[in-house]
């Protein structure tokens, strides 16, 4: 998940191991996975986990009216993706709890994470890791420092002072894919994807099947940068796929340059994380959006009075983490329709988009009509749908 995927090595195993969080129940053994909370600290049920507990045996903490806090972000504010929408949170829990939080900026997923960490926990009450590289050196400083809090974004590990974060963001990959699939005059589309790991695969297949779902004669060809954060690698991969004879793009990275690639070429596009329109207006479709602010303020509020537990959490259209863009200005009226009556069944919880029939791309029926994948097997995923032009390196 992302950031689940924020390492190159990271690999299927790893994902196995997350899909635990959603397959287990009130779990709150020390670094184990159990299934993902139902709401936030201030318990706004989230629709993506809605039968389970934020942890079966709370440990009582001391309130700290005025928590000394600190985030630990990947990459610079500045990417106008991932770390830039978690910054965008950090600021909107400043304003919203009067707290001024302390960030460090490019961090890399080493040993040098961990001293930052350490570092950070000398003199803070709660340490947020933004990035899933930094998950077993948060947790290895957690263990060191018992009476702080870290909160750590996509991972499976917790400890009894530290818990997971992350949200269905794959429903948001579908309602950019009814976009995608309404606006391309040739069939063909393009996604520039970071790394393959399931957390990528799971977001393609959706967007893929939101396409499918307006224009069954779609196809999406897919080709890999191995970055999170390289706009000269990415845009070349965009330019690449746009080569191809793709006229939308959808980019699963952290900066905008697929987006203005396909602005240059006169293409259609899409970005991740943040709203990108103001990149490329005129090319602009809409993406995946992250909202970490209420999740922040809430879990520092927890913090303050005494009320913060160890969990996993999994947010969603519902509680609001989990969102889509504004839809770009070349989207006619109709289609933002059809997206916005999608979207609300993601609210209400009414529909799983991994429905079958779904067969991959051999022609196998993967899921049989009548049945849907669980969050489980969504998280798990390592085969493409039939449509996806292709492959998975192992």
């Amino acid at each position: 998940m992302k950031r689940l995927k924020r390492s190159s090595s990271i690999s299927v195993l790893l994902v196995l191991a997350l899909t635990a969080i959603l397959s287990a129940c009130g779990s709150n053994n020390n670094n184990t996975a159990s299934e993902a909370p139902s709401g936030s600290p201030s318990a706004s049920p989230s629709a993506s986990s809605s039968a389970s507990a934020s942890a079966s045996a709370a440990q009582t903490r001391t309130p700290i009216p005025n928590p000394r806090v600190a985030f630990v972000y990947i990459g610079p504010p500045g990417d106008g993706g991932w770390t830039y929408q978690h910054d965008q949170g950090v600021k909107f829990m400043e304003k919203e709890l009067g707290i001024k939080a302390d960030t460090v900026e490019n961090v890399p997923e080493s040993a040098d994470a961990e001293r930052v960490i350490t570092d950070l926990a000398q003199n803070h009450d709660i340490i947020f890791t933004t990035s899933f590289g930094y998950m077993d050196y948060t947790l290895n400083v957690a263990q060191k420092f018992p009476d702080v809090i870290f909160e750590h974004a996509g991972g499976y590990k917790t400890n009894d002072n530290m818990s997971t974060y992350f949200g269905m963001n794959w429903e948001a990959s579908y309602l950019s894919g009814i976009a995608a699939g309404k606006m391309t005059k040739k069939n063909v589309l393009g996604y520039v994807a970071a790394f393959p790991i399931p957390e990528l695969v799971y977001n393609i297949n959706a967007f893929t099947l939101g396409a499918q779902s307006v224009n069954p004669d779609v196809k999406v060809n897919v080709v890999w940068t191995n970055t999170w954060f390289d706009p000269t690698t990415e845009r070349n991969a965009a330019m690449s796929l746009l080569d191809k004879g793709a006229d939308v793009l959808m980019a699963y990275q952290d900066s905008p340059a697929s987006l203005q690639a396909a602005a240059e070429r006169g293409a259609l596009a899409g970005g991740n994380d943040s709203d990108m329109t103001r990149y490329a207006p005129e090319a602009y479709l809409t993406n995946p959006v992250w909202n970490w602010g209420q999740y922040y303020v809430d879990t520092v509020k927890s913090v303050m009075d005494g009320t913060w537990t160890s969990q996993q959490y999994l947010g969603s259209f519902e509680d609001g983490m989990v969102d889509i863009a504004p839809i770009g200005e070349s989207v006619p009226d109709d289609v933002k329709q059809l997206i916005e009556d999608a979207k609300q069944k993601f609210v209400e919880g009414s529909f799983n988009l991994f429905s079958g029939p779904i067969y991959d791309q051999s022609g196998a029926e993967k899921v049989a009509s009548g049945q849907s994948m669980s969050n489980e097997e969504i998280l798990n995923m390592n085969w493409f749908v039939q449509g996806v032009e292709g492959s998975i390196p192992q």
